[in-house]
């Protein structure tokens, strides 16, 4: 898998991240849905990375800057087929090395708090991430859990 910053003009793009949005829609009601579109990854502030093998899109990942020194990952996803085959382990690796090469001490995130999310839940607290208050212009919400890692230097 190759990983690089994404191309907003790539088509395949565009599909791929509307199902993120397709999949996320039955889990929660709008006000607690905060996955990123299409325009809102392109905002500045917003770094996106796309993993591709050959033709296919396998996934995506993206940071977007919450404050200085803190930033929110965004966009996690992994195609459906590939779903534990090691493709979000890369990308968020990688996202998370680019965060520490710039200086950013700490990735936080939302995902949902129902049972759809549970295996994403367990992904990021293998990954060291862990529960923490709301950040950012986030609320307590009973369909969110909030994560976050310190990047600095062990």
């Amino acid at each position: 898998m190759q990983i690089s910053r994404a191309d907003f003009a790539d088509p395949r793009l565009e599909a791929f991240l509307q199902a993120h949005l397709d999949d996320m829609e039955p889990t929660a009601p709008p006000e607690s849905r905060h996955a990123l579109d299409l325009a809102a990854l392109q905002t500045d502030g917003v770094r996106l990375w796309v993993g591709v093998d050959a033709d296919t899109i396998l996934g995506t990942v993206a940071l977007a800057a919450v404050a200085d020194g803190h930033e929110e990952l965004k966009s996690m996803r992994t195609e459906p087929r590939l779903r534990g085959t090691g493709v979000a382990t890369r990308l968020l690796a990688h996202a998370l090395d680019d965060a520490r090469a710039r200086g950013v001490a700490r990735v936080s995130l939302e995902t949902g708090s129902m049972e759809f999310f549970e295996p994403a839940r367990r992904f990021y607290a293998r990954a060291g991430f862990v529960p923490c208050p709301p950040f950012g212009s986030y609320a307590e919400d009973p369909n969110s859990t909030f994560m976050t890692l310190s990047t600095a230097p062990h």
